[in-house]
């Protein structure tokens, strides 16, 4: 009996191998072929020669991307609104977080509500750009932090941690040697939570940095175009109206080549930071998705 048990744990582990490997093909082809694409020529990219590596390998899209000035001012912005953002949202969040966690926080269920209406309901697009004109945050950083700045699910995941980590009898046992509710947040609460403000920092990140929408209808000003915005605009630029024939065929399918190779490079150029960054958080990003599988 107990043979057989181990008979059908090895099919099982050899099984779950299987589908794991197969599941890893799927998510790394499309980042591999990629950035294949993102070195390989615009002749073979147009011919769809390219399937897993590089074909007539090359620099060019790399080149003609670094070479255009406002790239490193979009990838200067697009830093600044990130870390002003993330702060500005962290600090919100756990702020709210922590005080619905504590079970004699009066009014908590209710101010928790509405946080939950937050998440089904908004005024809209046309009332919120009218609310943050009349703010006068058009054109200003403000207009792409602050409209963003306190996610619902957030503070959910937060609450939950804080419930579930920060015990009532630490609490008490703080009290009785003097420390006031925010003494105890700053140098209790706090250390012992950064392993979920390390996955909500993670998840602020990654939607300040790939942010489009915002920043294309609030900021006017070029120079104040975050990197997601320069890069739509390269390859608007590298795009050619095939409709004049007075455009040179060699002109024509010299742009078109690198029009091609230009929406890899861009690709590549925009995911780099964040892949960059997730190997050093990976492992409370995982403990993070657990705690807000449970939300008390």
């Amino acid at each position: 009996m107990k043979n057989k048990k181990i008979t059908q744990d090895k099919v099982v582990y050899f099984v779950n191998y299987i589908l794991l490997t197969l599941l890893m093909i799927i998510v790394l082809y499309p980042l591999i072929y990629v950035v294949s694409c993102s070195f390989s020529s615009g002749e073979a990219l147009m011919a769809g020669r390219v399937k897993f590596l590089p074909v007539e390998p090359t620099l060019l899209s790399y080149k003609t991307v670094f070479n255009y000035g406002d790239i490193w001012i979009g990838y200067l912005n697009s830093i600044i609104y990130t870390l002003i953002g993330t702060v500005i949202s962290i600090v919100l969040t756990l702020l709210a977080a922590y005080p619905l966690s504590r079970s004699d926080f009066r009014g908590g269920n209710v101010l928790m509500k509405l946080f939950l209406f937050t998440m089904m309901f908004n005024g809209g697009l046309v009332p919120t750009y009218l609310l943050v004109r009349n703010l006068g945050l058009i054109d200003t950083i403000w207009a792409v932090v602050l409209p963003t700045a306190v996610n619902a699910y957030n503070i959910i995941v937060a609450r939950t941690f804080f419930r579930q980590t920060i015990s009532k009898d630490l609490q008490e046992a703080a009290e009785l040697d003097g420390c006031s509710d925010f003494m105890f947040f700053v140098k209790i609460v706090i250390p012992l939570s950064m392993s979920i403000i390390a996955v909500l920092c993670l998840w602020v990140v990654i939607a300040l940095w790939n942010g489009y929408f915002y920043p294309l209808i609030y900021i006017n000003s070029q120079e104040k175009y975050p990197l997601q915005l320069i890069l739509r605009r390269i390859l608007l630029m590298s795009q050619v109206d095939f409709g004049n024939s007075a455009v040179d065929p060699k002109v024509v399918m010299e742009n078109q080549y690198l029009s091609q190779m230009l929406r890899y490079g861009t690709i590549i150029i925009s995911s780099l930071p964040l892949l960059l960054i997730y190997p050093f958080v990976q492992k409370h990003f995982v403990k993070g998705v657990m705690i807000g599988s449970v939300k008390g």
